[in-house]
């Protein structure tokens, strides 16, 4: 059993389906080359990539289905180039097809050269996590053809025997680079449809009545479940990292979109057997369901897992059906609340009062806390940093790391809250966009600002969103609980040599070396 809960089968599948995916790429250049683009298969692609990120399916008979149709498009592309197939046919049985996939894993054959095998995974991890925001952007109606194409070539790539690893250090960094393109296509998408975020206070508690549940990163399933669900006595409260949502002003027009109920995704077995309404999953990160919730438990998207109820078309109806049924909460509990909304529009609306704290030294030091949370002790450190941080720093955090310290009450400095959430982890565009600001405004390079960045990585998506910062030259980036196994040695000593990444050590020591 993997870390991320999936089983040996469902790991296998996986694998086939991404190496399907190269050939299916391969193919889809050569169509690029004669002026044929099929935008269809750009998002299958995109979709089917993100359905093998961490924590999405664990459905082998959807895994299955998407392997079904990469070989049907594989075929389809043939017949467009006027070529015979060079793949081989598979038998689509779940068992040889979990054969196939034991032969095409990260760790599937002797590796010959570690440097390069590494560079290969590092570029496919990142690009799952690419492939996921190009795919909300697209449901959003936010698409870049240059995107699409560069995930054909990444995914392509590691088929090319040709290349070499300064080839591929070359992919890795264009990789951090389409994802910034990715991540604002999918930040005008959320932006343009409900609006700027802008602070909010959000509701911990909870209020007599029914209740349904979303968790996971999709604005348009919660947009749809408030749409939906709209007079029927029903209270819509968020999850995870769908906590953000709640600062866009389409979305908390909704008079029945209550709070936030719950922590951060590995804490959703303990809390979801505790919530008393019918609860969805709109993306990543599901585990695996307890008998006491299964039944109210619902997908959508590329998410899955056997035995829950998958539903199609944005049709939310046995959601509300559902939540209907159930007891919903007997009693109103009033509990603490936090802050959220401070996405670039609202931070720079008062960039000018920032920058004056700064210059009197009331501001000494900003500092990023952001990333995938896990369950690590050490992850404790992530909450030991921001307790412990001097009361004259400002903390950004953004992502579902942020639910170590997310009700803390830092106090503000002249009105300006110490703890500020960005929003989802898509939002390092907006991190991203806040230092480029600051670092304009101080005429200085991002890497002189007073601003850390500390970051936490467990899925794929962290991996995109570091190539990001790396390949905007950002240095000095601290990285735990650990750094990632796929990367060797020698990959690693060349991030550090060009950028100082270094693995975080303990709060104390960290908040010593960042504020001198």
């Amino acid at each position: 059993m993997g870390v991320c809960g999936k089983n040996p089968q469902v790991a296998a599948l996986q694998d086939l389906l991404v190496y399907k995916l190269r050939e299916l790429c391969q193919l889809a250049l050569q169509t690029h080359k004669i002026g044929l683009k099929d935008e269809k298969l750009d998002l299958f692609i995109s979709e089917a990539l993100f359905a093998t990120l961490t924590n999405v399916n664990f459905n082998p008979d959807a895994i299955v289905t998407y392997i079904k149709k990469t070989n049907e498009y594989q075929t389809q592309l043939c017949k467009q180039l006027n070529i015979q197939t060079t793949y081989p046919s598979l038998e689509l049985s779940i068992d040889n097809l979990v054969m196939e996939g034991k032969k095409v894993g990260i760790n599937a054959s002797p590796v010959t050269e570690a440097d390069l095998h590494s560079l290969k995974w590092l570029l496919t991890y990142g690009l799952k996590g690419v492939a996921a925001y190009a795919y909300h952007a697209y449901l959003l109606g936010k698409k870049d053809e240059a995107v699409f194409s560069f995930i054909c070539q990444g995914l392509a790539a590691p088929l090319n025997p040709s290349l070499s690893v300064n080839d591929f250090i070359g992919l890795v960094f264009k990789c951090g680079e389409i994802n910034i393109r990715a991540m604002e296509l999918l930040d005008a998408g959320n932006t343009e449809t409900y609006g700027h975020p802008t602070p909010t206070t959000v509701p911990l508690g909870v209020r007599q009545g029914k209740a349904i549940l979303v968790s996971g990163h999709d604005l348009a399933d919660l947009e749809e479940i408030l749409k939906q669900s709209q007079d029927k006595g029903i209270y819509v409260y968020t999850h995870g990292e769908m906590l953000p949502t709640h600062a866009y002003p389409k979305l908390k027009a909704y008079s029945h979109f209550y709070g936030h109920y719950g922590t951060a995704w590995f804490n959703q077995q303990k809390e979801f057997a505790h919530f008393p309404g019918a609860i969805v999953m709109t993306t990543n990160c599901i585990q695996r369901p307890t008998d006491i919730y299964t039944n109210n438990l619902f997908t959508t998207g590329p998410v899955g897992y056997p035995g829950v109820t998958h539903l199609k078309n944005k049709d939310f109806s046995l959601v509300i059906k559902k939540a209907l049924e159930l007891p919903g909460f007997l009693a109103d509990k009033e509990d603490k609340t936090v802050l959220v909304g401070f996405g670039r529009n609202a931070v720079l609306n008062v960039a000018d009062k920032v920058i004056q704290n700064v210059k009197d030294g009331h501001i000494k030091h900003f500092i990023l806390v952001g990333g995938c949370d896990g369950t690590k002790n050490s992850r404790s450190y992530y909450s030991d940093l921001v307790e412990k941080a001097p009361k004259n720093t400002v903390i950004l955090t953004l992502a579902c790391g942020k639910f170590r310290f997310f009700d803390k009450n830092l106090g503000t400095i002249n009105g300006i809250p110490r703890l500020l959430d960005i929003g989802q982890c898509n939002d390092a565009y907006s991190a991203v966009k806040i230092a480029q600001a600051l670092a304009n405004a101080f005429n200085v390079d991002i890497n002189d600002l007073p601003l850390s960045m500390v970051l936490s990585w467990y899925e794929q998506k962290a991996v995109a969103i570091l190539l990001s910062l790396l390949s905007l030259g950002i240095k000095n980036i601290r990285i735990g609980p650990s750094l990632p196994a796929f990367i060797t040695p020698n990959i690693l000593n060349i991030l550090v040599d060009k950028f100082n990444i270094m693995p975080i050590k303990t709060a104390e020591q960290d908040l010593n070396d960042i504020i001198k």
